[in-house]
């Protein structure tokens, strides 16, 4: 056999070797990358009735002033109303009176309002609760500062022996509930109120107190308190300018300032 044909004969040899090889190789196992997917899901969610506005004590509500909004179902807590448990929230609530401020975006919570009745005051007040109103002025009332919702103590000065003086604090941390017929603060929150008369919220016993005093005293001044102190107790009273027991009501008879008899 001639040179030239073994040669050919090797090359087909070899490049028939290389082509199955080759094809070995293309016909294995593929790898294939598969791309993960992130699932999201979106946690459920109700209707929960929010201030579309903000409502300063004694505002009264209507449908401009609320609104719905979702909600997650997990941060719904007790006291939100629902459209789940209420659908005809807002017009139920039409004309609520606001107790406690409410901010925009604030879920409507039932113990922050009071019924639609039209005397606000009386919505205002906290059950046990009484409304007494006392004659200030801008020397009495904190220079004009006090506003409704603060808490003050109120002091009884009144003559003593000679030229003296005697100061008493009467009643401690009460709450304002207006000044003059103004039961909410200005629009900006930060203009006094300079009115002739603040309207107190007592407790029965509260109001008892303060009826003697202004009967006894020279003048009753307001002492504006700290915001901070909302939490402490507001039912201490000067307890010993009542009288009897066993809650029989008591007369007192009231002679230049002085308790001179009691009467049951």
């Amino acid at each position: 056999m001639k040179p030239a044909r073994i040669i050919i004969l090797t090359v087909a040899v070899v490049a028939a070797g290389l082509a199955g090889f080759l094809a070995m190789r293309l016909s294995g196992p593929r790898v294939i990358a598969e791309k993960a997917q992130q699932i999201i899901q979106k946690e459920p969610s109700t209707r929960v009735l929010v201030a579309s506005e903000n409502l300063p004590v004694g505002a009264r509500l209507n449908p401009d002033s609320m609104r719905w909004t979702n909600w997650p179902k997990g941060d719904v807590f007790e006291g939100f109303i629902t459209d789940e448990k209420r659908p005809k929230a807002l017009e139920e609530l039409s004309g609520a009176v606001v107790r406690i401020p409410i901010f925009e975006g604030e879920p409507v919570r039932g113990e922050k309002v009071a019924d639609s009745s039209s005397h606000i005051m009386s919505s205002l007040l906290p059950s046990g609760k009484r409304a007494v109103s006392t004659e200030i002025s801008v020397a009495t009332g904190a220079g004009g500062f006090i506003l409704p919702n603060d808490r003050v103590d109120v002091i009884m000065v009144r003559k003593g022996d000679g030229d003296t003086f005697k100061t008493e604090n009467v009643l401690s941390n009460v709450r304002v509930l207006a000044i003059d017929q103004q039961i909410q603060e200005d629009e900006d929150g930060k203009k006094s109120v300079v009115g002739n008369t603040a309207t107190l919220e007592l407790t029965p016993d509260q109001a008892k107190v303060i009826t003697v005093a202004q009967q006894m005293a020279d003048r009753l001044s307001l002492v504006l308190r700290s915001v901070a102190d909302a939490q402490e107790q507001d039912t201490a009273a000067a307890d010993h300018l009542l009288s009897g027991s066993n809650g029989q009501s008591t007369i007192q008879v009231i002679k230049s300032g002085t308790i001179v008899k009691n009467t049951n």
